[in-house]
């Protein structure tokens, strides 16, 4: 090896070295459960014996149902601490962004206006909202025990068009609130192009089943009220109506909606990403029949499980199981699941939005209950069934072996810049490099750490190869970048094409880093 490859190499490692320490600084480090505890410092004990990894949290509100009596904890952080200023601390009250636990409200409002005579399970949604107009027949032929059961065919999201599924997309990249603008107006927009897929009847998941559930409730108060059937006060906006016949006669006060811009309620603790990026609430008020923008604290949906334990909470009928959803281990009523473990049927439903995750079980056999809030989007039902004392699936709380595998694939492509600048033409198997290779491989790199650090599973993957990727990055363009006089500009393939390549590379990259700075 030559002097001068010698000290090549040496630089290049140089700056991999240097590169990887400065990307530690601002790689996608996860949160942790902090140190703090208020209210029942006891149950603080309990929860934190039973997470096996603190990593990812940081900030939980607890609440278990036991013998009559509820108990009520907060653990860890409300929000990131600053330089010079430490966070404040969980407390048992702190309203946390609950998300799709909402839909088991609007199965209980649905249950409840069965109960009342003023709808039935197999009212239709062309029955439900008059006037509505449906490109597919079979649409306004689904019933509303279809939608508050997950039965209806309807896809997961609404069909919004390509540009505000690019918004969304985004959004849920940057930390931003992709349903943003999502008002019941472009929700039922939505429904007039919706078509009913092959899966009607089984159970799949649809957010936008249950906003339509909502919409349709609302809807139907607002006609008996026209009609003289229910009093005025009952009529409104399907938020407004989940607050007067359910919220309120329970006594959950520190419950409700945030929509459209509204803000927050005092208080309320701060969600993040995976890789500790802030998220911002979701407020689509179209959505909110299926929980988006709903608030509340672990005391409050404590008083939900205890009255739904006693059968004194409006619509309790909605927990009786009546459709099986995947085996016979687990059904589903109207929005509430019910899953049998050894022998043990645990009603529940969790929650999950840009920042937060939530889960609310109890057991209607021996009275046990239980509530988990949390202030990150790291999974918290194992830490729910290990409460209720049963053996629950330990890989809820991660990503998924999908996103793994992507967050894996990006940090292979972008340690793969080294091989591709460094040692390119002086291995068989890697091609020759050129000035367009180099300038190529380096905005390729840093588009995949960008996408990576917005949205890599770095709860169940260590973020610090984050940094030990950017830093091989780093060292591979160091090492194009002194080759660079003896390379030529262009040295395999069709000019223009590969012109065109690089220039959509770069402009891809331009793009979304300006996109992150920016608006993230």
């Amino acid at each position: 090896m030559t002097p001068t490859r010698t000290r090549a190499l040496i630089v290049a490692a140089a700056v991999a070295v240097v590169g990887g320490l400065l990307a530690a600084l601002i790689a996608p480090w996860p949160a942790r459960l902090g140190d703090a505890a208020t209210g029942d410092l006891a149950l603080a004990d309990e929860v934190r014996a039973v997470i096996d990894d603190p990593g990812g949290y940081r900030g939980l509100a607890v609440a278990r149902i036991a013998d009559g009596q509820v108990r009520v904890a907060g653990l860890g952080d409300r929000a990131p601490g600053t330089v010079g200023r430490a966070s404040e601390p969980v407390r048992p009250d702190t309203p946390f962004e609950i998300g799709s636990i909402g839909k088991t409200l609007t199965g209980m409002l649905l249950a409840d206006q069965i109960a009342a005579g003023q709808v039935d399970g197999d009212t239709t949604l062309a029955e439900a909202l008059p006037g509505q107009e449906f490109a597919d027949p079979t649409v306004g032929e689904i019933t509303l025990a279809e939608l508050a059961s997950h039965r209806s065919g309807l896809p997961r999201l609404p069909t919004v068009g390509a540009t505000a599924t690019l918004t969304m997309t985004l959004g849920a990249l940057r930390g931003t609130d992709p349903y943003a603008g999502l008002d019941v107006d472009r929700i039922r927009a939505a429904l007039t192009r919706a078509r009913v897929g092959d899966g009607r009847g089984e159970v799949h998941y649809s957010n936008f089943g249950a906003a339509l559930l909502g919409i349709a409730l609302a809807e139907q108060t607002d006609q008996a009220e026209q009609t003289g059937s229910v009093g005025e006060a009952d009529a409104g906006s399907y938020p407004a109506l989940v607050e007067r016949r359910l919220i309120g006669p329970l006594g959950m006060s520190d419950t409700g909606y945030s929509l459209d811009g509204a803000d927050l309620p005092a208080g309320a603790t701060t969600g993040s990403t995976a890789g500790g990026r802030a998220a911002d609430p979701w407020q689509g008020s179209g959505l909110a029949g299926a929980g988006i923008g709903l608030w509340s604290t672990a005391p409050d949906l404590a008083r939900l499980v205890t009255a739904l334990l006693d059968g004194s909470a409006p619509g309790a009928d909605a927990t009786q199981p009546r459709f099986t959803a995947d085996d016979d281990t687990r059904r589903i009523g109207y929005g509430w699941f019910t899953t049998t473990y050894d022998g043990r049927a645990i009603t529940w439903h969790n929650g999950g939005t840009g920042g937060f995750r939530s889960y609310v079980g109890f057991d209607p056999a021996t009275g046990d209950g239980v509530v988990v809030l949390g202030n990150t989007d790291k999974g918290v039902e194992p830490i729910g069934l290990a409460l209720l004392g049963v053996a629950g699936d330990s890989d809820a709380a991660g990503a998924g072996p999908l996103l793994i595998g992507v967050t894996v694939v990006l940090l292979l492509a972008v340690a793969a810049t080294p091989a591709a600048t460094a040692f390119g033409g002086r291995r068989r198997w890697l091609p020759v490099t050129d000035r367009l290779n180099v300038i190529g491989s380096a905005s390729s790199a840093l588009l995949y750490l960008l996408i990576g650090h917005l949205a890599g599973a770095w709860h169940d993957v260590w973020a610090g190869w984050w940094a030990v990727a950017a830093g091989l990055a780093a060292g591979g363009v160091a090492a194009g970048v002194l080759r660079w006089r003896r390379l030529p500009v262009t040295g395999s393939g069709r000019p223009w094409l590969r012109w065109t390549g690089l220039v959509a590379t770069v402009t891809v990259t331009a793009v979304a880093l300006t996109l992150t700075l920016l608006l993230g």
